[in-house]
């Protein structure tokens, strides 16, 4: 996209001025196969993977390991693994038919297990991007730092780990 569509990404996170052409807030939207499908063991339906819009999708890492990372590489790139992704009403809608068929799931049940210190309902992770290069379907994701969860882990309304 043009340059002059780019809109700043929040400076608590970005350096020098970095922007996002096409995303909503960050560039790059990581999510979990493994931390979904920990997910729909609490919902009735399933929800797929896509109502979440990510841009990378991991799968073999423990549910919710992704919180604590904090610098990883795929393929040739790099990423800074920035914040957890505060959810909204999208992820209520069926990418595939535009509808909503149930108006509280994934919600209701994120906003019961994970949020973040401001109360937002998380699942997800902003990541930018720290170089150009090349990253492919099948590709490894070496973890090359760790952090505490990013993510208060709720445990019957109540907060276990911050």
């Amino acid at each position: 996209m043009a340059d002059t569509t780019g809109r700043k990404i929040d400076p608590a996170f970005a350096t020098d001025g970095q922007t996002v052409n096409f995303a909503d807030g960050f560039p790059v939207l990581l999510g979990s196969l493994a931390s979904l499908a920990d997910l729909n063991t609490r919902v009735a339906v399933p929800i797929p993977i896509g109502r979440f819009r990510p841009n990378i999708v991991v799968n073999g890492a423990a549910p919710w390991a992704e919180d604590c990372w904090r610098r990883i590489r795929i393929g040739d790139v790099l990423f800074s693994v920035v914040k957890p992704c505060d959810r909204c009403i999208v992820t209520t809608i069926d990418p595939e038919t535009g509808q909503r068929p149930d108006k509280t799931e994934p919600l209701r049940t994120l906003g019961k297990i994970r949020r973040d210190r401001r109360g937002g309902v998380m699942f997800g992770q902003n990541m930018i991007p720290e170089n150009a290069g090349r990253i492919a379907a099948g590709a490894q994701v070496e973890v090359l730092e760790y952090g505490p969860p990013n993510v208060m882990l709720m445990s019957d309304g109540e907060a276990e780990v911050a």
